[in-house]
């Protein structure tokens, strides 16, 4: 019974506590200030009376001598304060600048006291008393802003937060792991139990009263301390230390955050609100490399510029990146007229922002390349010097069920463009080619190899527009990729739907796979394909656990029946294959740039190409899918078909 009578009062008391701090804080600016001067008022005082009774060894609390140096403190203290800024200082966010302004400012108090009472000497007041009462003020100021501001703000916001917080662990003791430190006090959400760091000096120390723990055996650490949430506050280290940091964590159900790259910080300062979740990118290990400038800006700067499939996923980038080389005039073209908006507005908005010239002229064009007198149109109107041809139909079950659509789009599309180009006197022609083009087993990737042979063989033909293809693997976040659809899953309590546990991909983020796709056509002599260099190949079936433990969920399988996501295998979708591969040849020649390739691919010669490309338009336009398809394996004879073949006839 006295026992709960004590945990009522306790409850009570702090209740009522709770409460009048709410209303301290709730109160207006100039009441906040009459309270903060009052306060300030009267440790000015205790300040000149502790001095006195230090100096003399005994407690005096009153004297004519204590008046008279209370006078002349509080005459100097409020308008040094004032003038040092010291009250327009918010409470909740002192910090080391704040904390020496109050220094500065006894400092200077204590230079008026001294010429008062120093140099004049004044009977009953010790000299020393000048330099003991500013010093005595100063700790006294100090120690008020901290109560005050643990009392205020840290204590209060555990009130504001209902239900259990979450139990962080910051991956970093430098100093942006002590400003986001600082930062999760304001976060009544989030309670810090700990730092994470490989620094020696700093294990098992504590910084700011929060232990540092070496990151060896986090999942003992993560579950003794009962971690929900680990904060990796590591934004100058590069990717590949990035990654092996982010995969000790593979294991372990913990959902991890991250603070993006310095360079990405707009003011230099971290806090709560620049947290991202973990991105595949930061699993891939491998840092950018530094691009050629001058490949870079040889086909574009000063150009003419004409990008197909603008409202893509890369046609999009590759406008972003070719935006921010400094064009004369850069031309959109793109058969969605949505598409075609949002990437026009989102460029016409950096241009008003001022991140890319303003002079350069964007043009849109609303056109359907498979169209030959709308693409010789545009070609004849703008004759551009540079065009990226990334105009296409690229998801495999959507073609493989829409053949004539897909053939039609993909193949005579490439072909009007290249050879409109060419009529037009285009100086570089790129075309955005695929690694499903290497040993297809689907029409997209048949289709895309045909694209590749046409412009290997108008190259061999004696064009003066120099042809060249770049071929890469998957980039991250496209339309369509499994990285957004395994993310939407997750969110909604899963499963997440496979086709296939032993399925590989290579990844490449977009940015990077642009910038290698300009790069390597600039290097183009004529017919070359180019392949990026996309590091490993990542097993799908291992990122989908990854992303369930980094979102601090756990698989569940038949080892552990009581997890949280489900992954199934639904099947191979129609045209699909385990393994991609990025060549077809052996021995892929280096470049000038480390990450790009030529491959040696076989090639067929325009005499016997073009006639084979005007039987199949035949059959297109008339709706023979059979024998469209005939011709599209004769063309590519790596192609092998699907076991069970769609007859619908787009």
């Amino acid at each position: 019974m006295k026992s709960s009578g004590i945990r009522k009062t306790g409850e009570f008391l702090e209740k009522r506590l709770v409460r009048i701090l709410r209303w301290a804080v709730n109160l207006n600016r100039f009441a906040k200030l009459v309270a903060v001067l009052t306060v300030d008022l009267a440790l000015c005082v205790a300040a000149v009376i502790i001095a006195f009774s230090l100096r003399f060894g005994e407690w005096e609390f009153w004297s004519g001598a204590i008046q008279s140096v209370v006078v002349v403190a509080v005459a100097l203290w409020l308008p040094i304060f004032y003038l040092a800024g010291i009250y327009r200082t918010v409470v909740r966010f002192i910090g080391t600048r704040t904390l020496m302004g109050i220094a500065v400012s006894c400092g200077l108090m204590a230079v008026g006291l001294a010429f008062a009472f120093t140099l004049n000497s004044t009977p009953g007041i010790p000299r020393t008393v000048a330099f003991i009462q500013p010093l005595m003020f100063a700790l006294l100021l100090v120690f008020s802003r901290l109560l005050a501001r643990y009392f205020l703000f840290d204590l209060l916001n555990q009130y504001h937060k209902s239900g259990p917080r979450s139990r962080v662990l910051i991956y970093g003791a430098g100093s942006a792991g002590r400003q986001l430190a600082l930062s999760l006090r304001h976060e009544p959400a989030m309670h810090l139990a700990g730092y994470i760091d490989d620094d020696d000096r700093l294990a098992r120390k504590h910084v700011d009263g929060v232990r540092v723990h070496p990151p060896t055996g986090l999942e003992d650490l993560i579950h003794d301390l009962e971690i929900d949430t680990v904060l990796l506050a590591l934004p100058r280290i590069g990717r590949k230390q990035r990654e092996m940091i982010v995969r000790q964590f593979e294991g372990i159900s913990v959902r991890v955050l991250t603070l993006p790259a310095m360079g990405d910080l707009i003011d230099g300062r971290v806090s709560v609100g620049d947290l991202r979740e973990i991105e595949i990118s930061d699993l891939l290990g491998r840092d950018p490399v530094p691009p050629n400038h001058l490949l870079l800006h040889k086909t574009i700067q000063d150009k003419v510029v004409m990008v197909t499939g603008a409202g893509g996923s890369i046609g999009s980038e590759l406008c972003r990146q070719v935006s921010q080389l400094k064009p004369e005039v850069l031309i959109l073209v793109e058969m969605a007229e949505h598409a075609l908006y949002l990437i026009e507005t989102e460029l016409r908005g950096l241009q008003e922002s001022g991140d890319i010239d303003p002079s350069i002229a964007i043009v849109t064009e609303l056109c359907n390349v498979s169209n030959t007198d709308q693409v010789k149109r545009i070609m004849q109107r703008w004759r551009p010097g540079t065009v990226f041809h990334a105009a296409a139909y690229k998801h495999v079950p959507l073609v493989e069920d829409n053949v004539i659509s897909g053939m039609t789009n993909n193949i005579f599309g490439t072909l009007n463009c290249a050879r409109a180009a060419a009529d037009a006197g285009v100086a570089h022609f790129i075309l955005i080619s695929t690694d499903k083009a290497v040993r297809p087993t689907n029409v997209m990737g048949a289709s895309k190899r045909v694209c590749e042979l046409i412009l290997q063989a108008l190259a061999a033909n004696g064009s003066e527009t120099l042809f060249a293809i770049v071929r890469f693997g998957n980039v991250l976040g496209s339309s369509g990729s499994v990285v957004p659809r395994f993310k939407e899953q997750i969110k909604n309590g899963g499963p997440i739907t496979l086709t296939h546990r032993e399925i590989t991909r290579y990844f490449m983020t977009i940015p990077e796979a642009s910038q290698l796709v300009i790069q390597a056509g600039a290097m183009a002599e004529g017919g070359e394909v180019y392949v990026l260099d996309m590091g490993e190949p990542v097993k799908i079936y291992d990122l989908a656990k990854t992303m369930i433990n980094l979102s601090g969920l756990s698989v569940k399988d038949a080892e552990h029946p009581d997890g949280d996501i489900e992954i199934i295998e639904v099947g191979l979708r129609k045209g699909e294959k385990l393994y991609e591969e990025l060549l077809i040849g052996n021995s892929p020649k280096p470049t000038r740039h480390q990450r790009i390739m030529q491959a040696r691919e076989v090639m067929l010669p325009w005499p016997e190409l073009e006639p084979q490309l005007a039987e199949l338009r035949k059959l297109l336009s008339g709706g023979n899918r059979s024998e469209a398809l005939h011709i599209l394996r004769a063309l590519v004879p790596e192609y092998t078909a699907p076991a069970t073949d769609s007859h619908r006839a787009a």
